[in-house]
């Protein structure tokens, strides 16, 4: 797109936005027309996003499931494993206040003497 003076841009700003639909045309408007860039990069989809380690959320539920005997885990835990997943790959706030409540409560059955599993 660097090729292209703003006056190009802008041309072809409208002729995109002329040949959407009137329900596409009306949430552009909505939000702002200035504000719509059709030209932006898409963001990547969640299959190949990665966490801090470099790994997907893939690699991670695998990895994680990997380490456990199947007989011992039901597909509601592994489902469960992964939303965590997902939801730390995205950094989600609900999925962190989670992460840090399971995290604490582990360090305060361990300070009481209680099994933390």
């Amino acid at each position: 797109m660097d090729k292209f003076t703003p006056e190009q841009l802008e041309e072809k700003k409208k002729a995109i936005f002329d040949c959407m639909g009137k329900r596409g045309q009306k949430q552009i408007l909505k939000k702002g027309y200035e504000k719509w860039n059709p030209f932006q990069e898409p963001k990547d989809p969640i299959d190949i996003r990665k966490d801090k380690t470099k790994r997907t959320s893939q690699m991670l539920i695998r990895e994680f499931l990997s380490m456990l005997d199947h007989d011992d885990y039901s597909n509601t835990y592994a489902q469960a494993a992964l939303e965590m997943c997902l939801g730390i790959v995205n950094d989600e706030e609900r999925i962190r206040g989670m992460y840090d409540f399971a995290c604490w409560y582990e360090k305060l059955l361990i300070k009481e003497g209680h099994d933390a599993h």
